[in-house]
């Protein structure tokens, strides 16, 4: 069975995202990101998720993005914005899925996998530039150039398996797959204590919208 490391930050798309890899027959290492995200609860979420869909690891890295700030999800000074705001929204953090994706990177030459998940999306997502086909794409050419692996001749592959799905596909997808996502969390403020979701942010708006438009109760559990 091939090995593959998945990207498995404890929302939706990620859930449905491992869901997938298992599906398609990888042995699914998930690798969470504890990176001082405001949402603290997600990281909670991913080990439910990994433990629910059996993934055959699960790790958590630290890494702290505080220190930089620059994003409502790693500098408490900058608020969440509660309505649609213009260009890229305040809760994009710089160069986020560039440093999960070299931690995936690194995990995976050290297990011999030649295959990474990310959850990436580019229809029902907040504008992120690092969620686009092309950044994806990329990245995988980087990955190729960049690795003791690849130079040997074994070729790495980045897989997005949700990046031209509407949340409502995904979420039909994740259905058929057996994720529950009722062990997800995507609020960009959810408690901590127990991940109850505002309902107003971006992500909770994408996430009952999504739910809206597949015709399946909303499982979300809102404060």
């Amino acid at each position: 069975m091939k090995r593959a490391i998945v990207l498995l930050s404890g929302g939706l798309d990620s859930a449905t995202t491992l869901a997938i890899a298992k599906d398609r027959g990888f042995q699914c290492h998930a690798l969470t990101v504890d990176y001082g995200q405001r949402h603290h609860a997600e990281l909670d979420a991913a080990a439910r998720v990994a433990r629910a869909l059996q993934a055959s690891e699960h790790r958590v890295v630290p890494i702290d993005l505080t220190v930089f700030g620059g994003s409502a999800l790693t500098d408490k000074t900058i608020d969440v914005p509660l309505a649609p705001s213009a260009g890229i929204p305040p809760t994009y953090v710089p160069a986020r899925n560039t440093i999960m994706l070299s931690l995936a990177l690194a995990w995976a030459e050290t297990l011999s996998s030649q295959d990474i998940f990310i959850g990436a999306n580019a229809v029902d997502y907040s504008g992120y530039p690092d969620c686009r086909p092309e950044y994806i794409a990329a990245y995988e050419k980087l990955a190729n150039l960049a690795t003791k692996a690849a130079v040997e001749g074994r070729t790495l592959s980045i897989h997005a398996p949700l990046i031209a799905l509407s949340k409502a596909e995904i979420i039909h997808r994740g259905a058929a797959l057996g994720v529950d996502f009722t062990e997800t969390v995507s609020c960009y403020q959810a408690s901590d204590d127990d991940g109850l979701a505002c309902g107003q942010c971006d992500s909770c708006r994408l996430r009952r919208a999504g739910f809206a438009a597949a015709g399946l109760p909303d499982p979300t559990r809102y404060r």
